[in-house]
Parts: structure tokens; C-alpha cells; sequence
């Protein structure tokens, strides 16, 4: 396995799960809360999420044989689903989903579980690449790469939710959607791209 996998592998589950959009939903979802409640509510999210993206990246191949479908037609839908993502992130459609999800459970006393760590962590993209990038790899090893490059894209999730009020106070709401859409667009490229190794994994069985 590569360097260049690696940095693919993260730049693709830093773009799905987006840390800085997340960043200010995290805020609506906690408002209120004082520092050290948050930082209890972001160490458990990110935790939870660690456990439900790992359960699919060892088993979700699994899961898939199972019921009959192949790694190369999982690849392209997974493919198609992060190009949706994508095109939210380009034209905001996904930003006020989440805004609109954080406004119906900002009652609840522990959004940790539900909404933070499911959907809006490891939600369903998030949970396709990491069955994506484990098709692709060939040893234990492999495997605890793609799980290393997890962790690194989680401790940047962590790290945003822990400094969530300055980000957003440095970078506005105009800045915050620059930088969706930047990485709405940088999506859609690594999403064509799973499409296209997808038909070629079928014309090589074929």
C-alpha cells in the first residue's frame, strides 16, 4: 500500500464525514453545555463513531457476500452516494439537513449517540467508503492502515468539536460555506473516480 492510497483514503473520509461543516452543528447540538460537558459529548461521539465505521470495515465486505453483491458494484454505488453528498455540499442542501436535524434534537439531555456520532459521523457515505477502502486492501496490515487513517480523520473531528466556537467566530458562515463547497467539489472527483475503478474491476471479472 502507497502513500498516495493513504492520502487518497484520508482525503476522501475527511471530505464525507466534513469535520468543518460539522463544527457548528456540534455547537447547536450542545448549546448550552459548558466546556467540560462538551468535551465529554465530543470524546464520546467520536468514540462511538470509531466503533460503528470499524464493525463495517471488517465485516461489511462480509455482509455484502452475504446477500450477493459484488465489491465492484458496491463500488460504484458507493460511488454514486458520494456524489449526492457531493452535490449537497456544493449547493447547501446538506449543511441545512443538519441544521434542521440539530433544531429537532436540541432538546434531548445527550445528542453523543444520536444525532452526532449516527448519522452525522458515521453516517451513510462515511460507512460506504470505509467498505470501499477495505475491498481494496490484501492484509491485516493494509486493514490497520485504512483503521490509522480513521482514527486520524476522527482526532481532526475531535479536535474541531473541542475548538468548535473559535473556528466558527474565525471563520464566519460565509467562510464555512467556501469551504463546503471546496470540498463538495474535491468529492465529486474521488466519487467519479470509484465509479470508474468499479467498471473496471467488472470488465476484469468479465
Amino acid at each position: 500500500m502507497d502513500a498516495a492510497f493513504l492520502i487518497t483514503a484520508f482525503a476522501t473520509l475527511f471530505v464525507v464525514i466534513d469535520p468543518i461543516g460539522l463544527a457548528p452543528i456540534f455547537i447547536a447540538l450542545t448549546q448550552g453545555a459548558d466546556r467540560q460537558h462538551r468535551r465529554k459529548l465530543a470524546l464520546r461521539s467520536c468514540g462511538i463513531a470509531l466503533a460503528v465505521l470499524t464493525l463495517f470495515t471488517f465485516f461489511g465486505e462480509a455482509v455484502l457476500g452475504f446477500i450477493g453483491i459484488s465489491m465492484p458494484a458496491f463500488r460504484i454505488a458507493g460511488g454514486i452516494l458520494l456524489f449526492l453528498t457531493a452535490l449537497d455540499m456544493l449547493f447547501e442542501r446538506r449543511s441545512k439537513r443538519r441544521e434542521d436535524k440539530a433544531e429537532e434534537e436540541d432538546a434531548l439531555p445527550d445528542p453523543s449517540v444520536f444525532p452526532i456520532a449516527i448519522p452525522l459521523i458515521a453516517g451513510p457515505g462515511a460507512i460506504a467508503t470505509m467498505i470501499l477502502l477495505a475491498g481494496q486492501t490484501s492484509s491485516v496490515l493494509e486493514i490497520a492502515a485504512i483503521l490509522a487513517v480513521l482514527v486520524v480523520v476522527l482526532l481532526v473531528v475531535l479536535l474541531f468539536f473541542l475548538s468548535a466556537g473559535i473556528i466558527e467566530h474565525a471563520l464566519g458562515h460565509t467562510g464555512i460555506v467556501v469551504v463546503t463547497r471546496l470540498l463538495g467539489m474535491l468529492l465529486a472527483a474521488l466519487s467519479v473516480q470509484f465509479v470508474i475503478d468499479g467498471l473496471r474491476n467488472i470488465d476484469a471479472l468479465g
